[in-house]
This record gives C-alpha cells, sequence and structure tokens, in this order.
C-alpha cells in the first residue's frame, strides 16, 4: 500500500539474468482511485514487448482492471496475496467513509508491521525498510488507499480477462485471508495456485522461492 515500489528489490534480485522487472511507483503526494491509478500505470506498460504483469496485496485489484482491458502484450497476470473484494470484515467496510487517517493498524510500527506483514522472525532491516516505504506516503493517502480497499470490487473484471493467472498464496497470512481466494477461484477456477509458507509480505520475506515460480511460468509461455 506503499506504492513505492522500494519493497520489490529483493524479488527482483532474486530473477534470472536476463529476466527485466520494472516495478511501478505510484503518486504518494495525492490520493488516487484504482480507477486512476489503472490509467497511470496503463501508461507505463511496455508497447512493443510481451511481459507479465504482477501485483501484490493493494495493486491485486488495479492489475485485475488493466489486465480485463486486455493491454498488447500481456501475455499473464500474477496476484501475491491478492483479492478482489474487501478483505477484511464486512463491518469494517462501513466504517470506512469515517476514515481520514491511518487508525493503529496502518502507522506500521514495528510491532505491528512484524505481526502483520512480515512476521515475528523477519530481520530488522526488512522491519525498517517497510516503516520506511509506508512513512514516504503522505498519512491521507495511505488513508485513501485503505478506503479504496474496503470498498474495492473487481470480480466482473476478474471474469474478463483472457491470460493465465497465477495466484502465491501466504499460507501465514494476516491481512488477506484464504476466503479471497476460494473467491477468486468461485470466480476463475482455472488460476493456477501456489501456496508459499510465509507472511503477508511475501515476495519480501520469499524472494527466491518466488522468484523460481515465476520464472517457471515465465518460461511455460515462451
Amino acid at each position: 500500500m506503499d506504492g513505492t515500489g522500494t519493497l520489490f528489490a529483493p524479488f527482483i534480485e532474486a530473477l534470472p539474468h536476463g529476466f527485466e522487472a520494472v516495478p511501478v511507483s505510484y503518486p504518494n503526494d495525492r490520493p488516487l482511485s484504482y480507477s486512476e491509478l489503472a490509467e497511470f500505470v496503463t501508461a507505463q506498460l511496455p508497447l512493443r514487448v510481451q511481459f507479465v504483469l504482477l501485483a501484490e496485496s493493494f495493486s491485486t485489484p488495479l492489475a485485475v482492471q488493466i489486465a480485463a482491458d486486455q493491454p498488447t502484450g500481456l501475455r499473464a497476470l500474477i496476484l501475491v496475496a491478492g483479492f478482489v473484494t474487501n478483505p477484511s470484515y464486512a463491518w469494517v467496510r462501513r466504517v470506512a467513509p469515517l476514515i481520514t487517517a491511518p487508525p493503529g493498524l496502518v502507522r506500521f510500527s514495528g510491532p505491528v508491521i512484524r505481526r502483520f506483514l512480515v512476521g515475528p522472525d523477519a530481520p530488522d532491516s526488512l522491519v525498517d525498510a517497510t516503516k520506511q516505504a509506508a512513512q514516504s506516503a503522505d498519512p491521507g493517502v495511505l488513508a485513501s488507499r485503505l478506503k479504496m480497499v474496503l470498498g474495492c470490487d473487481a470480480r466482473s473484471s476478474l471474469g474478463r480477462i483472457t491470460v493465465p493467472i497465477l495466484y502465491l498464496q501466504a499460507t501465514r497470512d494476516r491481512i488477506v485471508p484464504a476466503r479471497c481466494l476460494d473467491e477468486i477461484l468461485a470466480i476463475r477456477p482455472d488460476v493456477a495456485v501456489v501456496r508459499i509458507d510465509g507472511p503477508h509480505l511475501l515476495l519480501q520475506r520469499e524472494p527466491e522461492r518466488a522468484a523460481g515460480i515465476v520464472t517457471n511460468l515465465i518460461k511455460q509461455l515462451t
């Protein structure tokens, strides 16, 4: 949800030589809706080469929306710890209009980061990097993105996607429950699922494992 793209560095470094990965950073000085972010990201997609679109957590409904528009060159969609509707409890959605600044859950203190995002055994360096990435965004932007998550609904877009979809599920995810994957599979039973033992920020905690899975998918497409 920080939108910086900096936390993808371990995953990108784990990709084999010759694999080009281009993280997209979102504007962090002003709130943008999922539709506005879709326009922003689509404008940065490659024009003359084939590519795979990968999204983690907050960005997964956005990636689903983009993939549904069938951009030229898209070969596959990868969702990591993803969802297409509110991953939290229904009652949380009802209080979304009241959110004006990030509540305690997204203030990203060390204990919160360990419990909900990276796991209790995460290295201090990852905790610090996660905190720094979160603090780089305006608090109002974080509040806006939280409300977007609580009110999102990308189910119809999911049904229109024509490329293969891979879902990486974190088995110890405290943010996105297993029912989010169940909802996706109810709409798209053809989605390939790989379960990895890890916390919510899966690409950051298990970059080598995730990179290997993504690499295998890309090789199958060529």
